[in-house]
């Protein structure tokens, strides 16, 4: 799948998401942008938009994302935090229909 990090999260993560190709936003040029736009930005090239951010689903219209959202529930967002949640990320990847949100951790 082709994976977008949220800005918040560390570009670190890149490499654990093997046999997926994932860019960060910011690589991208679009920091800054807003979610609703971004979603609307990462249709347009990803398949998957990954977050921490918990507030998501309170700020989107679920059944109107353009792309599967999922959302990594975590303290705080360092790779050493992140890590444990690795292989729950992978799986869920493998599961994840388009337009939908899941969490992953927690």
């Amino acid at each position: 799948m082709r994976i977008l990090l949220d800005e918040s999260l560390p570009k670190a993560l890149r490499s654990r998401l093997i046999g997926h190709e994932a860019q960060t936003v910011v690589a991208c040029g679009w920091s800054g942008i807003k979610n609703g736009k971004l979603l609307a930005l990462a249709a347009t090239r990803f398949d998957v938009f990954l977050t921490a951010d918990q507030n998501i689903e309170h700020q989107q219209n679920l059944r109107t994302l353009p792309v599967a959202v999922l959302v990594l529930v975590v303290k705080n967002n360092r790779i050493e935090s992140i890590d444990p949640l690795v292989p729950g990320l992978l799986t869920a990847l493998e599961n994840l229909p388009p337009r939908s949100l899941r969490r992953v951790g927690g």
